[in-house]
């Protein structure tokens, strides 16, 4: 007879324990995947349902327009069709590639190519197809094959502002210019049309797809000002057929402000047609040199030199050469063992009697080296840096470059001699539009901009402020310049910008330039940087030639380049004489 098994009621009581506590871990355990499951990781798993059981075309969504500050529209976009193939849902491969090269005009082997060797459950066989094309695909009845609205760039201007606005490709994104710079802006957010499938990827028949809509690109409206920018336009263009030059650049900014009212540059592109089987021609003629490229300034630098130097009189430096300062009359200067010799020397001139208003009116250039030296490397890279040499100016515009100066650290008399009269040192045109600007309207460095406002459906939802970046210079020692600078118009070097009755002011610059470490012979750029009303100025455009052929001074080529633009302007907005 077995023995009898004896259990106490103490393990029965850890038995029941022991279950009761499995059950609550096993409960717990339940609770807590399922949390997480329908909680934290929930949207993710719907989706990679939703993915299984779905197949999806994109929808893409509109790009914003882009405006000038009047409203006038300068890129805006038309909808147009791409044309889409789900290998899987395909029953007859022969009959849609016929249909497919015939309708879009497409190699038919290239589109067979393009379905058998597909990697993904849909292939794009064509963007960009207008509507009457792509809805004419349906009286085919083809198994596969699906169309999904998209967006195509239009550009009213074609040439116009190819250089600012810039394009983009063939997904829609922005490439170059504010196109690129604003492209998170204007892109908005991709939509989907979804189709519900088997496993296999097949369409479900008779299932009526979904759509999730896509979120439009926000409107950027310019400080560009469409009327200022057709009257800039033409001068440069007028300028690239007298002169062949390499370009031909104006740029009009608004000083009060910086505000980028016009940039033009010849050669230009059409902008509904760039040369994208050329990319070398491509990349030449949307890159934007006015911002991205550098150039020795020449006299036009000798604002910056004349405004140092009386700022730092007014101001009461001993160093500083006074206004009524005479300078020595002698055609050169002897630094670190080189002449510098005046131009006039050239012509077996020389000037007498000179003071600060007069070295402006005949650009002498021993004058502003008398200026650099008596103030010091020190005080000089006050200014320039100030001025913002050697910096980008902070536009909102992509490849912006910064410029060259000698370090301070590293630069010799003979450097700073060279650099009051605009040699030794790098500028880009937009750099020297904004010191410019900010010499004459009042002493207010403001960072230039292409931008005023982002709009979604006519309200604003970003608007930019003028950015002031530093105080450089008095409203007094600014006043002085501007005078000086409107004598040099009136009757020095600029008389080729006078306007009767305005007050225009400006300077004239010719400057050589370098290949391979080297003077080129008979190769100058010419500029000349103007402003108006001199006591108050309104606009301020800098116009830069380069290489010109038959052209020999700053003062003959570009000085009426920009007075073409003020007459423009004058005419336009019904400026008022001021007499």
């Amino acid at each position: 007879m077995p023995e009898e098994i004896k259990i106490s009621i103490t393990d029965i009581r850890k038995r029941m324990i022991a279950i009761v506590v499995a059950a609550i871990l096993l409960f717990l355990f339940a609770g807590v995947r399922t949390f997480f499951v329908t909680v934290v990781d929930g949207e993710k798993l719907r989706a990679k349902a939703i993915d299984q059981w779905t197949r999806e075309l994109p929808l893409k969504p509109e790009r914003g327009e882009i405006f000038d500050s009047a409203g006038r529209v300068l890129a805006s976009s038309e909808v147009v069709y791409g044309v889409y193939v789900r290998p899987r849902s395909v029953t007859d491969i022969t009959a849609v590639c016929s249909a497919l090269s015939s309708v879009l005009v497409i190699d038919e082997k290239t589109v067979e190519e393009k379905i058998k060797n597909a990697k993904t459950s849909e292939v794009k066989i064509k963007g960009a197809v207008e509507r009457s094309v792509a809805f004419s695909l349906e009286d085919y009845s083809l198994d596969g094959v699906y169309f999904s609205p998209e967006s195509k760039r239009v550009y009213p201007y074609n040439e116009v502002l190819s250089r600012v606005i810039g394009y983009t490709d063939a997904d829609g994104l922005g490439q170059t210019g504010i196109e690129k710079y604003y492209d998170e802006f204007l892109r908005g957010e991709n939509g989907e049309i979804l189709y519900e499938s088997d496993l296999v990827g097949k369409d479900i028949k008779g299932k009526k797809p979904s759509y999730i809509a896509a979120t439009d690109g926000l409107d950027v409206t310019l400080s560009i000002d469409l009327d200022i920018q057709l009257i800039a336009e033409k001068a440069a263009f007028s300028a690239q057929q007298k002169y062949t030059p390499k370009s031909s650049s104006v740029i009009v900014l608004e000083p009060s402000t910086g505000r980028i009212r016009a940039l033009a540059t010849y050669p230009s592109f059409n902008l509904n047609s760039p040369p994208r089987d050329d990319l070398t021609a491509l990349n030449a003629l949307s890159r934007n040199i006015v911002v991205a490229d550098s150039y020795e300034p020449g006299s036009t630098f000798k604002i910056v030199t004349s405004l140092a130097d009386i700022e730092e009189t007014l101001s009461g430096n001993k160093n500083a050469l006074p206004l009524d300062y005479v300078f020595s009359s002698s055609r050169y200067r002897v630094v670190d063992g080189k002449k510098i010799k005046c131009w006039a020397s050239h012509a077996g001139g020389r000037h007498s009697n000179e003071r600060l208003s007069e070295a402006l009116n005949n650009s002498c250039n021993p004058c502003f080296v008398d200026i650099a030296l008596a103030l010091g490397k020190t005080k000089m890279y006050e200014y320039i840096s100030g001025l913002n040499f050697g910096k980008t100016t902070g536009v909102d515009f992509p490849g912006e470059a910064a410029g060259m100066i000698v370090p301070v650290s590293a630069v010799t008399d003979g450097d700073l001699a060279r650099i009051s009269f605009g040699q030794t040192i790098a500028v880009t045109p937009l750099q020297l539009a904004a010191a410019a600007s900010a010499a004459v309207n009042g002493g207010k460095y403001y960072s230039p901009s292409f931008v005023e406002k982002i709009t979604v459906d006519g309200k604003t939802v970003i608007e930019t402020e003028p950015k002031l970046k530093r105080t450089v210079a008095s409203k007094r020692a600014s006043s002085v310049l501007s005078s000086y600078l409107e004598r040099v118009v009136s009757e020095g070097s600029g008389k080729q910008a006078y306007i009767e009755g305005y007050k225009v002011g400006g300077k004239t610059g010719t400057a050589q330039k370098y290949e391979n470490g080297r003077i080129a012979q008979g190769k100058y750029v010419m500029s000349f940087v103007g402003f108006f009303p001199s006591d108050n100025p309104r606009y301020l455009a800098l116009a830069v030639i380069d290489e010109p052929v038959g052209g020999m001074y700053g003062s003959t080529v570009a000085a009426p380049v920009v007075k073409e633009v003020f007459e423009g302007i004058i005419k336009q907005k019904r400026i008022k004489p001021y007499l």
